[in-house]
């Protein structure tokens, strides 16, 4: 995955509704119209953490607010404030592992359908290429 920063820090704010501590996206390096590649970098005071590791919420969370910058990307553009979403679904939910403090989450979000403001989308996440979480996730949008 590509270094160039696109969206960093307080900048998000512009994608996504959620702020500290529960901002669960650190950087955004790729939004296309199918999908948004991002990141996390896990931090030991992280309201996810246990332990030195990011817990199993905290993953999840990180996959649902990369999806919300992906749904907030068209709003920024346009000028708007992002919108609130909700996880209706999580199917096929993987966890490979835990990531420890410390560790860059590597997260790439792809759109398969969207109706009537739902999306059904992918996700991968990695850490210096290893598999850390996948799951389908769907998702609401309330404009």
């Amino acid at each position: 995955m590509t270094d160039t920063v696109l969206f960093e820090g307080t900048q998000l704010y512009q994608l996504i509704p959620q702020r500290e501590p529960i901002v669960m996206v650190s950087h955004v390096y790729q939004i296309t119209d199918t999908d948004i590649k991002s990141g996390l970098l896990v931090k030991e005071d992280n309201i996810f953490c246990a332990n030195g590791k990011l817990t199993e919420p905290g993953l999840i969370e990180h996959i649902a607010q990369s999806a919300a910058a992906f749904a907030g990307y068209p709003f920024f553009v346009a000028g708007k404030q992002a919108p609130l979403g909700y996880i209706g679904e999580i199917k096929k939910l993987r966890i490979h592992q835990l990531p420890a403090a410390g560790s860059m989450l590597r997260t790439h979000i792809q759109l398969v359908s969207e109706v009537m403001g739902i999306s059904l989308i992918t996700a991968e996440t990695t850490v210096n290429d290893t598999p850390v979480v996948s799951c389908q996730m769907k998702i609401f949008i309330n404009e």
